[in-house]
């Protein structure tokens, strides 16, 4: 997400090198207005480690998916110490204020998910 990349007119990608998944727990969730298909409103991607540190993105609040590294630092802290982190500064508009509150519960609703034994 940090690197944007314009590819020329005769340009095609052939292949993507990933790294090795991350261990801990990983959880996806989206919040949507209707049918499983429908488009996310906001999603919350995050791998978290039994020691509550971990890595956790957004979608549907930004441009692309975001990811704010320092804010991490607080996650072992719980939920509403990385809500803060993450939305701090935050600009939202009238018309997508709400999104703040969506990723409050969801984030608070993975790392519950990620204390709870499988």
């Amino acid at each position: 997400p940090n690197i944007e990349t314009t590819l020329g007119a005769h340009e095609l990608i052939t292949a993507v090198t990933l790294p090795a998944p991350l261990g801990g727990t990983h959880i996806y969730q989206k919040v949507r207005d209707r049918a499983s298909y429908a488009f996310a409103l906001i999603s919350v991607a995050a791998v978290i480690q039994n020691d509550g540190s971990g890595r956790v993105a957004l979608g549907g609040v930004a441009h692309k998916p975001w990811r704010n590294e320092a804010a991490e630092a607080a996650m072992a802290q719980g939920a509403k110490a990385l809500t803060a982190q993450l939305l701090a500064g935050a600009t939202p508009t009238d018309q997508n204020a709400f999104k703040l509150t969506l990723v409050e519960r969801t984030l608070a609703s993975v790392m519950a998910q990620a204390r709870t034994p499988a």
